[in-house]
C-alpha cells in the first residue's frame, strides 16, 4: 500500500459553515520554527473557512507543550471561545522525558475537553526527528495546524447539533 502523502487533505463538503465561531489557539514556543508553521496553517485554514481572524481567533503563546492544557483551561475560563486548539511539537530525545510530556499533554487536553464540554484539539506533533516535524508542519505531509483547525470547526458544529437535539438534555 502506498503511503499517503498529504495527511492534511480533507473533504470540503464535510466542513460546516464556520463564520461566527470563536476559536482560541494556544501555541508552544518550544521548537518555534515548527510551531510557528502549525500556527500559520491553523489561522489560514480558519480564515479560509470564514472565521474573522481579528475578532474571532485568540492566540496565546506558552513556553512549552507541557503548559498547553493549563493555558487552554485558562482560555476557556476567561474568554468566550467555542473551541481551543493546542499546538506544540515534541521531538524524541535520548531520555524518557518525551514520553512523560506527550502523555501528560494528551491526557490534559482530553480531560479538559471532557470536563468543560469545550472541544480542546490536540494539534501536538510527536515525532522522532526535527525533519519529521517539519514534514508535518507545512512540508510533504501537510500541516497538522490545518487538520487541527478543521477538527475544531467540525467539533463545534457537532456540539451545536447534539445540544440542539430534543432528546439530549
Amino acid at each position: 500500500m502506498a503511503k499517503k502523502k498529504n495527511l492534511s487533505a480533507y473533504d470540503k463538503e464535510k466542513v460546516p459553515e464556520a463564520s461566527g465561531m470563536r476559536i482560541g489557539i494556544v501555541v508552544s514556543d518550544w521548537n518555534s520554527d515548527t510551531t510557528g508553521a502549525l500556527l500559520e496553517g491553523a489561522v489560514h485554514t480558519l480564515q479560509s473557512q470564514g472565521i474573522n481572524a481579528e475578532n474571532d481567533i485568540i492566540i496565546e503563546r506558552v513556553p512549552g507543550s507541557f503548559e498547553l492544557p493549563q493555558a487552554a483551561a485558562l482560555m476557556i475560563q476567561s474568554c468566550p471561545v467555542d473551541a481551543v486548539i493546542c499546538l506544540g511539537c515534541l521531538i524524541q530525545g535520548e531520555t524518557r522525558h518525551f514520553e512523560f510530556i506527550a502523555q501528560a499533554v494528551a491526557k490534559g487536553c482530553m480531560d479538559l475537553s471532557i470536563n468543560t464540554l469545550t472541544p480542546v484539539i490536540f494539534g501536538v506533533l510527536t515525532t522522532d526527528t526535527h525533519k519529521q516535524a517539519q514534514d508535518r508542519a507545512g512540508g510533504k505531509h501537510g500541516n497538522k495546524g490545518d487538520e487541527a483547525a478543521i477538527t475544531a470547526i467540525r467539533m463545534i458544529a457537532a456540539k451545536k447539533r447534539l445540544k440542539s437535539d430534543e432528546n439530549i438534555k
